[in-house]
């Protein structure tokens, strides 16, 4: 082969190997480029990365409206690990990474976001009982300002749980409420209650807990009280302390009502509530309308409009408790 061949050969094989590295270097631009377009949520939860199953259950409604995390949305996750105190920090974090809506499944952490900006998008949803009386919005059909989402009325409907309790169980006089102080929600909800129970004549036992070290000791004193039966309200503390607080009511054989049918599956007595899959289905149409170009201001704020009773057979003859059949026709699921 002469000179000029090879040295042509060479020069073809150079000019090859920096069109390749031409290409790959436009290919990782253009690709980096695209993930740098993907629009990015901030996601904010009062409870802890372990037990936190909030996440999981709105990926699953946002893919179905074509939404995968990765590929064409990206999501930032803090947790607060049941510390409401950090929130404030994880919220102003959220903020610094500029991202295009926050998200949120309480009302502290709904608090802590509206506080931390008043331009991003907010959408709220899980336990947020009253969001008016809560200052989060002005009002539920106009928002206002840049913040809105889905309210599980829990308050309101407390008065509902302890009335299916006292149907439930015979004579019933005292009852034992459990909620969290710190809990915005259900600080409201004990409030409600008792006003529900004068209505229903019944009396009220306080189990103010918050922190999960003082489970043991509340359900000790709710017995010496001699409660004869308990109500859960909604809050992060007790979402992620649902087998604790469910054996410790079997324990002391104290019929309980709680707000969320996963507490039954987990061998609770019975629940009332929204259905628990329209708060995660709900907020991904919120979050999807607000990443196509809608306001929080003009999207009202929307309730609950499923609600289920499930009974927990099983546990009810554990603890010697007799379902009534007035009350058993009603639940929409009963565990055998």
């Amino acid at each position: 082969m002469s000179r000029e061949a090879t040295g042509n050969s060479k020069n073809g094989k150079v000019i090859g190997y920096v069109l390749g590295a031409l290409l790959f270097a436009l290919c990782t631009s253009a690709v980096a480029q695209q993930q740098a377009k993907l629009p990015k949520i901030g996601w904010l939860s009062p409870g802890s990365a372990a037990s936190n199953t909030s996440i999981e259950l709105f990926l699953r409604e946002f893919r179905k409206l074509g939404y995968v995390d990765g590929k064409n949305i990206a999501i930032e996750v803090r947790h607060a690990e049941d510390k409401l105190d950090r929130l404030p920090g994880l919220a102003h974090e959220l903020v610094s990474l500029k991202v295009d809506l926050l998200l949120t499944p309480g009302g502290n952490g709904a608090l802590a976001l509206k506080n931390a900006t008043k331009t991003i998008p907010i959408v709220f949803f899980g336990a947020v009982s009253d969001p008016v009386a809560a200052g989060l919005v002005d009002g539920l059909s106009r928002p206002g300002g840049n913040i809105t989402g889905f309210t599980t009325i829990s308050a309101v409907l407390v008065g509902k749980r302890l009335e299916l309790l006292k149907e439930t169980v015979s004579k019933l006089s005292r009852v034992a409420v459990l909620w969290n102080p710190i809990g915005q929600g259900s600080e409201q909800t004990w409030k409600e209650s008792q006003l529900a129970a004068r209505e229903l004549g019944l009396q009220l036992h306080s189990m103010e807990v918050s922190s999960a070290d003082k489970y043991e000791s509340a359900f000790k004193e709710a017995a010496k009280v001699r409660s004869a039966a308990l109500v859960v309200t909604q809050h992060t503390l007790a979402s992620s302390n649902q087998k604790r607080i469910v054996d410790l009511a079997a324990k002391n054989r104290l019929p309980s009502m709680y707000y969320r049918g996963d507490f039954v599956a987990s061998g609770g007595l019975m629940s009332y509530g929204a259905d628990r899959t329209e708060p995660y289905r709900r907020a991904a149409v919120f979050v999807d309308k607000i990443l196509k170009g809608a306001k929080p201001a003009d999207l009202p704020v929307e309730q609950p409009t499923k609600f289920e009773l499930v009974i927990n057979l099983k546990t009810a003859k554990q603890i010697g408790v007799t379902i009534p059949p007035n009350v058993l026709v009603r639940a929409h699921k009963v565990i055998k």
